[in-house]
């Protein structure tokens, strides 16, 4: 089998896939892509058996056939070879040769037919909604997903679907966002799936423009279509927290400061608090609030900042990477913070939008 392809062409589609092939694989194959050849079109499958990524382009091939290709060898050659360049490939037994130009390569191939597909059940339920809607939805939460939790629930992402509703919730335990936009789908009742940390991390690097994708939904996986590729997601077993227990009231003397300057205060206060713990004690007084931080050196940090506050003056520690983190996910000119007492969590509101929520738990300091 022999087919030729430009380099500028397959180049996007390995850096597209590779992410899915992970580098410490059980599984010879693992390591490997599935080029699927059709007249006129190639496809491109990379698995790690949990996610799995399938990337169409139209080339002009005039045979059918399928083959097997390590991939961090091929976008390593890929890279390497000049702009504009063209690749030639031929199939000899268990090896393929690629040509460009004066360069020769000979890479060792895997028989196709062991290449693991994963096989979708029965859908549950199907939806339609715009790339740039739902990047914006995991965007916005993705964050506070855990990492390595022994609570394996927790290291992924919550989406919840009810007939008009697509909600996203993410929470390591410290930390919750939750962010939510209008959809149609067709369920008799909200669906709860919970997608891992790495398929949520593939599936943003997919999405970039303002085309529609159908997401399908079934008891163990999440595929999501769209003209050029097709993204499925093993999906995890496990019970997610009610996190609308976690979420408090809004206090009726919510806190209203400028974003920008309280990013600000509360990372130069955060160069001196405690490398391991990063706690810092905000204090708020009307129309004022002051963040403090020391560490075992006995160094201080003191950040007064004039918001706009008409409470009585309250004292609460909170870990202040993830109040960081929060205040660069939000874009809105301003924010809300609201705290009802000194032991309770603070929600985090942008002032713009009410869809999105954040919940940061407070800490003794």
């Amino acid at each position: 089998m022999k087919f030729n392809i430009d380099r500028d062409v397959l180049l996007p589609v390995l850096q597209t896939v590779s992410g899915v092939v992970d580098r410490r694989q059980t599984l010879p194959i693992l390591s490997n892509l599935l080029f699927s050849l059709e007249p006129g079109s190639l496809s491109v499958t990379a698995t790690d058996m949990e996610v799995e990524l399938i990337v169409k382009i139209e080339v002009p091939l005039e045979q059918s056939g399928e083959l097997t290709l390590p991939a961090r060898k091929l976008l390593d050659i890929c890279r390497a070879l000049p702009q504009e360049s063209n690749l030639q490939f031929e199939v000899k037994n268990d090896r393929v040769l690629i040509k460009s130009g004066r360069s020769r390569f000979t890479l060792a191939t895997l028989p196709a037919p062991e290449y693991p597909v994963i096989d979708i059940t029965e859908t549950i339920t199907t939806f339609n909604i715009k790339q740039r809607i739902l990047d914006q939805l995991l965007s916005n939460t993705q964050f506070a997903m855990a990492q390595q939790d022994v609570r394996y629930y927790l290291n992924g992402l919550l989406l919840e679907i009810t007939s008009d509703k697509l909600r996203a919730v993410a929470t390591d335990g410290h930390r919750l966002a939750l962010d939510e936009t209008d959809i149609k789908a067709v369920v008799d009742e909200s669906i709860q799936i919970i997608v891992p940390r790495k398929g949520i991390i593939e599936l943003t690097r997919l999405l970039q423009d303002e085309s529609e994708i159908e997401i399908q939904i079934s008891a163990n996986h999440i595929r999501i279509k769209n003209i050029n590729s097709c993204f499925t997601s093993k999906l995890i077993d496990g019970r997610f927290p009610d996190y609308k227990r976690v979420i408090p009231e809004l206090s009726e003397t919510p806190v209203l400061a400028d974003r920008e300057e309280l990013k600000n205060s509360l990372t130069r206060a955060s160069i001196l608090s405690n490398e391991k713990y990063r706690g810092v004690r905000i204090i708020l007084s009307p129309d004022s609030l002051r963040a403090l931080a020391h560490n075992p050196e006995q160094e201080e940090a003191e950040e007064e900042l004039g918001v706009q506050y008409e409470g009585s003056e309250l004292e609460i520690g909170f870990n202040v990477s993830y109040l960081l983190d929060t205040l660069t996910i939000i874009k809105s000119d301003k924010v809300k913070l609201s705290v009802l007492d000194a032991n309770s969590s603070c929600l985090v509101l942008p002032e713009d939008d009410s869809n999105c929520q954040y919940v940061v738990m407070p800490m003794r300091l």
